[in-house]
């Protein structure tokens, strides 16, 4: 038999490589999380009956024909949600925003060392940056949020991605363009962290 914690993340795999390091970040929060395929995440969903969800990256591009979305389930939840690279980009895309490839918008993609600019205050940023600040992170993608979904405001940019960190604070559905779970964005893990135990009110034990 096995007893399923009561304080859970639900990681949804839409095909990323640095996966498994996001559920790292969350365990080293002190929370217990499972990763799900996008595919087989609605199950998952009910069975785990988590108290926050994130969305991966993916290899993937939105707006071509038959890419991966999120269960509309997860959105009907209430639950907080954080949407990293594609996750955040198919969030905005399944909500009502618009997600281009980028050599449409004429910028190409970012790859590597960003530097992004805090441009408001967000829970996320507790204890870690303040407005005005400019921070290292990693970013890995082509395609862009030209548009994002209604309830969002942009609280951090960099050069490349106008919608570096969005946030619906009424929703607490969170998006990064970057990679947070990654180690070339050093202050990453305490995003996270800040998301498990602020966001979704985990005591990380």
């Amino acid at each position: 038999m096995t007893i399923q914690p009561s304080d859970s993340i639900l990681i949804v795999d839409f095909g990323s490589q640095v996966t498994q390091l996001i559920a790292r970040r969350v365990r080293e929060a002190g929370v217990y999380s499972e990763i799900a395929p996008f595919n087989a995440a609605e199950a998952a969903f009910e069975r785990m009956k988590p108290k926050g969800i994130i969305l991966s990256g993916s290899p993937a591009s939105v707006p071509e024909d038959g890419s991966p979305r999120a269960p509309q389930c997860l959105f009907d939840s209430g639950l907080p949600i954080l949407g990293i690279c594609y996750g955040q980009q198919v969030m905005s895309h399944q909500l009502g925003g618009e997600v281009r490839p980028g050599h449409e918008t004429g910028e190409g993609g970012e790859f590597g060392r960003a530097f992004l600019t805090v441009t408001e205050e967000c829970i996320l940023f507790d204890g870690l940056w303040q407005v005005g600040e400019r921070h290292q992170v990693w970013m890995s993608h082509g395609d862009k949020v030209t548009q994002f979904a209604p309830g969002f405001r942009i609280v951090a940019t960099s050069d490349g991605a106008p919608f570096a960190l969005i946030a619906d604070d009424e929703r607490r559905y969170y998006g990064t363009q970057f990679h947070p779970e990654v180690a070339h964005t050093p202050d990453g893990a305490k995003l996270i962290a800040n998301f498990v135990h602020k966001v979704c009110g985990l005591s990380g034990d």
